[in-house]
């Protein structure tokens, strides 16, 4: 039996054209992305099935999607998860790109790597850009509710159940008080935004507009909608109100469980963050394309490899699109 012995000065590197065998037929660039991607596919798969757990668990309360993101840019329409479906496809089409960027690259064809790497590159920007709008809208609110002493929400609705603004039945009558800040008191106390409402200003306007009723969080099963309380037990569910709440943030939620708005900006927050990262990535490898860096090589394997982040977080996407929206 022969021992291969390396004489002085030899050294085979992965990939040094002369190793006789590579794992898997691929670079160690390469093997290096896959090895990220599937750590990372781990990590997602965590968050979303703790999603899905807490969903399960409460989920005669769990917020309704199709309630929650109706907001189109420059539109006071409502047109439940219409935006969210754009986003989508901005980023699938920028998914599409990728892959004829990377055949570009195959065929050593310069010019248009650069195009499709432009196209990649605006399409995520555009997502990102529409993430941000949506946070904004989440974080600032549509409607506005009561939240009982339990922590539940109460939300109003006119006589064909859709759902009404605060601003639209109730004024504000109490005096302006100057919100407590660190500047102005307590260097360690912030107190948080104030209300535009009161409850009891709340529950003033609400007597006096009998068209209107209470929503609770809870789901009636059979219509699938949230369950309408009468008159009467309208009443006495306000009457527990601690505080009127507008949007959303990790300690309050008007549209119903905080979980839902802890979830919503950890999830989409940790692929927003994969997403930029894949645009930071894409512009670098795109002037590299443009200088001619990849042409001298011969070889556009770097776009290969950027090619492959950006498709994985293009399919964590779908995913997330799916559990958190759709279903």
């Amino acid at each position: 039996m022969e021992a291969t012995v390396a004489t002085k000065g030899e050294h085979h590197s992965w990939d040094d054209d002369k190793t006789e065998k590579k794992p898997f037929g691929i670079s160690y660039g390469k093997m290096m992305m896959w090895f990220f991607i599937m750590s990372d596919a781990l990590t997602f798969s965590g968050f979303i099935v703790a999603y899905g757990l807490m969903r399960y668990k409460f989920i005669e309360t769990w917020p309704i999607a199709d309630e929650v993101f109706t907001h189109i840019p420059f539109s006071h329409g409502n047109h439940p998860m219409i935006y969210v479906a754009f986003m989508t496809f901005v980023l699938i089409f920028s998914s599409v790109t990728m892959v004829l960027a990377v055949d570009a690259g195959h065929q050593l064809k310069k010019t248009k790597v650069a195009w499709y790497m432009l196209w990649t590159i605006i399409g995520g920007i555009i997502f990102v850009g529409s993430q941000a709008w949506e946070w904004k809208t989440f974080i600032t609110g549509s409607y506005g509710a009561v939240q009982m002493n339990d922590g539940k929400i109460l939300q109003f609705v006119d006589e064909t159940g859709h759902q009404v603004t605060l601003e639209s039945f109730v004024t504000a009558h109490h005096k302006e008080r100057t919100r407590h800040e660190s500047k102005n008191g307590l260097w360690f106390v912030t107190e948080a935004p104030l209300a535009e409402f009161t409850v009891p200003e709340v529950i003033e306007a609400f007597k006096a507009h009998p068209e209107l009723s209470v929503r609770t969080e809870k789901i009636d099963a059979s219509k699938k909608k949230k369950e309408i309380l009468s008159r009467e037990a309208s009443l006495k569910y306000l009457a527990e109100g601690k505080a009127v709440i507008k949007g959303a943030n990790l300690k309050a939620n008007e549209y119903g469980s905080t979980l839902f708005a802890d979830f919503f900006f950890f999830i989409t927050g940790f692929h927003g963050f994969h997403v930029f990262s894949g645009i930071v990535f894409n512009i670098i490898i795109f002037f590299n394309v443009i200088i001619g860096t990849y042409e001298k090589r011969k070889s556009y394997e770097m776009v290969e490899k950027v090619g492959l982040y950006w498709h994985f977080v293009d399919l964590v996407w779908v995913f997330v699109f799916t559990f958190f929206y759709l279903v």
